[in-house]
């Protein structure tokens, strides 16, 4: 028995029929082999892929990890670093002390100065505040240390140093299992060596007592490798060599592109495998050091992986699947005209979808794209909205200020007509030379109200912070002054620059004095403070109130979120959300919480002119 050759094309005989067992045999024969070369190909390259993305996502993940890890190293070592100082700058300032001084020399009333410590002591939350004579003697004491008899051996190397002239430092346990910090600052009389030291004991644990809610582990080891300070509980005096009888969990260190990861067993409250970063502080003699973990890192890893190795086994099937379609197509095109031109015609149906697919998505990119406009014209339109309604708010006192000057321009100019009838010139040009002053005010007012209305462009300059303030506050005074509110406006004797857009400045401060006054319209005393603070990189507008505060400051800045009551304000929960975009489109930031005696505070962070934010 012989099979016709369409039956068989996919064998690669060119001519005649062939046996039925050949027809059988030589078509499995060929898929079998070509399946068993291409299969373990597909998979060793998925398998390279999957872990070659899967090392090279992790990798930039962890330079992200370690470079926001360094950033939290630095703010945890400059928390510690800030709390410590005033410890420090307290025994400064004893040690030059008239009062410890004149005790030091041989003054007979330690009474005196012990109470001057302990008010010290207390005032600053010191555990212990000690004078020292040179040879160690404790003249006087405050605190829960009690008076002693000479330097105890734990402190001794911080009274040495500073008895060299130094300010000395010393860390340890004290008698009542505390783990204790203290300065020792030298006392001088004229220009000989140290007569004496003041010592200021601190409580290490009253330091940390807030630090278990930060979401990393971050510890400071002395020079022993002994955990003093951390916001672990389960660290507290662990060290690396277990010299303190508590040995520090089972670490297993590698090093990954120049990373320290380690790996610990201490899972309740030490991330199984975390990047170690460290930090030194000579000045208290200690070393930050933080773990963070890289559980997030790998998760990114793996699903990256995972996506590349699909994509690339879908691939690999969908070139697999077109090859075997060729080759069977190949064989029968020399054979069947109608499979060819039905061939042809499925690929020119197929043609025609995937240009039918490709403008259906041209269209909706456009629709997008006009849609993304419309929301852009919307939010212009939105923001031209709010200042519309922040002018209907301040017409009334903008009326007043314009018709007061208004009435008086008229006056002086009926009483200079009248001194110029009867000679009397002097007169006459002191009333011109008022009218011109008031047509400047009549010029600024309306300059400010112009720069206020006028449609400012998306970009950013430098702005002077305090001709800003001063612009809505001229805007804003009949308002003020009709509702019985003191304006305490602590304005700087130079101009403040900042970056920003001084129209949209002008409407943020705006919209936060009304809402400041609106706020106030039933409080007993009713006061509106403005402050500018800057530092070299920052700038921070303060605007506080004396009204009810704020009901729950975690939605303030949401949009229609508003507190006035119906009726009473026509506000509809925007102002606030539109300052909040208006402030980050500068790169700025604002906030608002409530005061702890009573009323609103609102903060405006913006980044200074010619500065970087920090």
């Amino acid at each position: 028995m012989v099979r016709p050759w369409a039956f068989v094309a996919d064998t690669g005989f060119s001519t005649g029929v062939v046996p039925d067992h050949v027809a059988r045999l030589l078509p499995v024969k060929k898929l079998f082999f070509n399946r068993l070369a291409l299969g373990p190909l597909l998979l060793a390259l998925v398998v390279a892929i999957v872990f070659g993305v899967r090392w090279f996502s992790f990798s930039a993940a962890l330079v992200q990890l370690e470079a926001r890890g360094q950033g939290d190293l630095a703010l945890a070592v400059d928390r510690l670093s800030a709390q410590m100082r005033r410890y420090r700058e307290l025994a400064v300032l004893l040690s030059d002390h008239p009062s410890l001084m004149v005790l030091l020399k041989g003054g007979d009333d330690p009474e005196m100065v012990a109470a001057i410590l302990q008010q010290k002591a207390d005032q600053t939350g010191s555990l212990e505040i000690r004078l020292l004579a040179r040879d160690g003697t404790v003249l006087a004491s405050a605190g829960q240390g009690g008076n002693g008899a000479g330097a105890a051996p734990a402190y001794l190397p911080a009274f040495l140093r500073a008895m060299n002239g130094a300010l000395g430092a010393a860390h340890y346990v004290n008698s009542a299992s505390r783990r204790v910090f203290t300065f020792a600052a030298p006392m001088f009389d004229g220009g000989g060596p140290a007569v004496g030291a003041v010592l200021v004991t601190v409580d290490l644990s009253e330091i940390e007592w807030n630090w278990p809610s930060d979401p990393f582990a971050v510890f400071f080891t002395d020079a022993n490798g002994v955990v003093y300070v951390t916001s672990r509980s389960e660290l507290v005096l662990a060290s690396y060599n277990g010299q303190t009888g508590r040995q520090f969990p089972h670490i297993r260190r590698r090093n990954l592109q120049g990373h320290e990861l380690w790996r610990t067993n201490a899972e309740r409250y030490l991330p199984r495998e975390a990047i170690h970063l460290t930090r030194p502080m000579p000045v208290i003699g200690m070393t930050g050091e933080i773990l963070i973990d890289t559980a997030p890192a790998r998760r990114i890893a793996n699903l990256q992986a995972a996506v590349a190795g699909a994509l690339v086994l879908a691939m690999g099937l969908m070139l697999f699947l077109a090859g075997e379609r060729r080759r069977a197509l190949s064989a029968r095109l020399e054979l069947e005209a109608a499979a060819n031109a039905a061939l042809e015609a499925r690929v020119a149906a197929r043609t025609r979808q995937l240009s039918e697919s490709n403008t259906a998505l041209r269209l909706e990119v456009g629709e997008r794209e006009d849609a993304q406009n419309a929301l852009y014209k919307a939010q212009a339109e939105l923001v031209r909205a709010g200042k519309l309604s922040a002018l209907g708010q301040m017409s009334a006192g903008i009326s007043h200020e314009l018709n007061q000057p208004l009435m008086a321009i008229r006056s002086f100019a009926e009483n200079a007509e009248a001194f110029l009838a009867r000679g009397e010139r002097k007169v006459a040009e002191e009333n011109l030379s008022r009218i011109s002053d008031l047509a400047r005010r009549m010029g600024r007012i309306i300059q400010n109200l112009r720069a206020f209305a006028r449609q400012e462009r998306v970009d950013f300059s430098d702005v002077d912070l305090v001709g800003v303030v001063d612009a809505v506050l001229e805007l804003s005074q009949k308002r003020l002054s009709d509702s019985g509110i003191t304006l305490r406006w602590k304005r700087p004797d130079q101009p403040v620059m900042v970056q920003g857009g001084e129209v949209r400045l002008q409407q943020v401060l705006a919209n936060l004095v009304s809402n400041a006054a609106d706020a106030m319209d039933d409080s007993p005393k009713k006061r509106l403070r403005i402050s500018i603070t800057a530092t070299k990189h920052k700038v921070r507008l303060t605007v506080a109130d004396t009204g009810p505060g704020i009901d729950d400051p975690d939605k303030i800045f949401d949009p229609f979120y508003t507190t006035k009551t119906v009726g009473k304000s026509e506000g509809m929960g925007l102002g606030l959300s539109i300052s909040y975009g208006l402030v980050q489109s500068f790169g700025g930031n604002i906030r608002g919480r409530n005061r702890s005696g009573g009323g609103a505070e609102f903060t405006v962070e913006l980044a200074a002119a010619g500065g970087k934010t920090s």
